[in-house]
């Protein structure tokens, strides 16, 4: 079908170039199709112009040796409305042949730009871990991380954000990635006598490793890293088996700098990753300039004449 859908889409591109067609020659094919095979659905005129696209933005080879012809057409509508950069169309289809995302869910992860944030946290991997290791644990990662599905505001604190996340976890699982499994929450160790508790802990069935989050509602800061290290080091010790690999730290805060949080992975030899999250989506650039600032807000209330 994608083959047929192809070569109808590039025939449309043919004439169109040598006899200028327009849109009206291209519902009177859409009739005649459709009078010539009635037993055949696709052949409305939105289907025909999705096919021009289609035929547009692959050449026929793609069809054959690349994930797009592997995929429903309905998908791959989804990539050619959705998407205009041909690499993110061929990243996105890969995905959705590795996790089996149907259409909807393919629809929010490209809204949400989840292959543009894959691979994006500051890591020391490259460093501390071997390869191919490291190259998976680095995608495995991302930045930032889109919380807003909480329903939370900027202002919320940790546990906060804890307890939405596990209210929300099948969300925040589909946010992570594929390969996390959610092992819990205020995880309790104890050690040398004392009491400490882990944020959140997951396995990751991928990289066969445990993977420590730690929640900042302020700003990165060098120390966090030692608190994060401690919970490493202890995971390794009394929770890993003997067969996996290194335990990973993931500290999640509301702001980061990239040049200190480098400067703070210099020296560490326990793999570390650093990334922001999003409670509340941020606004366009359009958008936020339209709207009025705080200041104004107060300005016009405070009038006299507005009360």
């Amino acid at each position: 079908m994608l083959s047929l859908y192809w070569h109808i889409g590039r025939e449309i591109l043919d004439r169109q170039a040598a006899q200028a067609w327009g849109v009206k020659v291209v519902e009177r094919l859409s009739h005649d199709l459709r009078q010539s095979f009635p037993d055949l659905g696709g052949f409305s005129r939105a289907n025909l112009m999705y096919m021009r696209a289609f035929a547009d933005a692959w050449p026929e080879e793609a069809i054959v040796q690349q994930p797009v012809g592997q995929l429903p057409w309905g998908h791959n509508i989804v990539l050619l409305t959705k998407l205009k950069d041909p690499d993110l169309r061929l990243a996105y289809a890969d995905a959705v042949l590795q996790f089996g995302w149907s259409r909807n869910v393919l629809v929010m992860q490209i809204e949400r730009k989840r292959i543009e944030r894959q691979g994006r946290a500051t890591t020391n991997f490259e460093r501390v871990l071997p390869k191919p290791d490291s190259d998976l644990a680095r995608e495995s990662l991302k930045d930032p991380y889109r919380l807003d599905f909480l329903g939370l505001g900027d202002e919320a604190q940790e546990r906060e954000i804890e307890a939405a996340l596990v209210g929300h976890i099948t969300d925040f699982l589909l946010e992570l990635g594929a390969g996390f499994s959610y092992v819990g929450r205020q995880v309790h160790l104890e050690v040398g006598g004392e009491d400490f508790y882990i944020d959140l802990l997951f396995y990751h069935l991928h990289l066969r490793r445990y993977v420590v989050i730690e929640l900042k509602a302020g700003s990165f800061r060098p120390e966090h890293l030692g608190q994060l290290g401690f919970y490493l080091t202890a995971v390794d010790e009394m929770l890993a088996h003997e067969t996996d690999d290194l335990t990973i730290g993931l500290l999640l805060c509301k702001n980061r700098n990239t040049v200190v949080a480098e400067y703070a992975l210099r020296d560490m030899t326990q793999p570390f990753g650093i990334a922001e999250y999003q409670l509340v989506e941020a606004l366009p650039e359009q958008l936020r300039s339209a709207l009025p600032t705080i200041e104004q807000i107060e300005r016009e209330l405070s009038e006299p004449d507005n009360h």
